[in-house]
């Protein structure tokens, strides 16, 4: 379950993150088109391959990342391709072309981007990853917050401390979103998002004290892989 969010104000939008699999992938363009979305360029939220296959729906647009991310971009080339194969090939996917990044535009963080009399803030949202940027649209009360608050995975921690100063930005942006589009799972209104918030912050206190416990719902046979990945970390770290 991988989201892609389109914004729109004008005549002008911006697609953030992608699907996955390429039917959905080549759906896109139409889709678009139908619903009066002439998109300006794509956004991704961090540089995990899954975030990035916009360019493969829309090899013809730019691709702006938060800095974090074209940082990592750039020391890790080739790197979201691999995983993409690994992915693929896991899954049994076949592609009609590679996925090729092209220009990759740094946007500032935290910053602002306008589009059309609108604009999406830029906030840092490290913690998932080494590098992550969250997209606000206040005025829309619209958060699009990557591989947060999901509803069907569990935190997954590149840092403990980054990813509880992330959740503790959520939590004061939350004041002023209505709704909240996880990388992957559901869309999810304000008191659903708050009450994962509030589990998933639980969840990272169990993983300090070595509890086994995962929150309600998510504990199947693949959470309790990841969670596994997670005190490996955490016990590295």
């Amino acid at each position: 379950m991988t989201t892609a969010t389109a914004v729109r104000s004008g005549g002008e939008a911006f697609l953030i993150d992608s699907p996955y699999f390429p039917d959905e992938l080549e759906a896109l363009p139409a889709l678009a088109g139908r619903s009066g979305f002439e998109l300006k360029g794509l956004l991704a939220t961090h540089a995990d391959f899954d975030h990035l296959l916009g360019r493969v729906a829309f090899p013809e647009l730019p691709l702006g990342v938060g800095e974090s991310t074209a940082m990592r971009l750039r020391a890790e080339p080739g790197a979201a391709q691999r995983e993409l194969r690994d992915a693929d090939a896991e899954h049994y996917v076949k592609r009609e072309r590679p996925l090729s990044l092209g220009s990759v535009q740094a946007l500032p963080v935290p910053g602002k981007l306008d589009f059309g009399d609108e604009e999406l803030e830029l906030h840092g949202a490290d913690g998932h990853t080494a590098d992550g940027t969250a997209f606000f649209w206040r005025s829309a009360g619209l958060l699009v917050c990557g591989d947060y608050l999901s509803n069907v995975e569990i935190p997954t921690v590149k840092s403990l401390d980054d990813y509880r100063s992330t959740l503790a930005l959520f939590d004061r942006l939350l004041a002023d979103a209505d709704t909240v589009v996880p990388g992957h799972g559901s869309v999810l209104s304000r008191e659903d998002a708050r009450r994962l918030l509030e589990e998933d912050v639980a969840y990272l206190d169990a993983l300090e004290r070595g509890d086994e416990r995962l929150p309600k719902g998510r504990a199947s046979a693949r959470q309790r892989e990841l969670h596994r990945e997670n005190v490996g970390r955490a016990g590295a770290a």
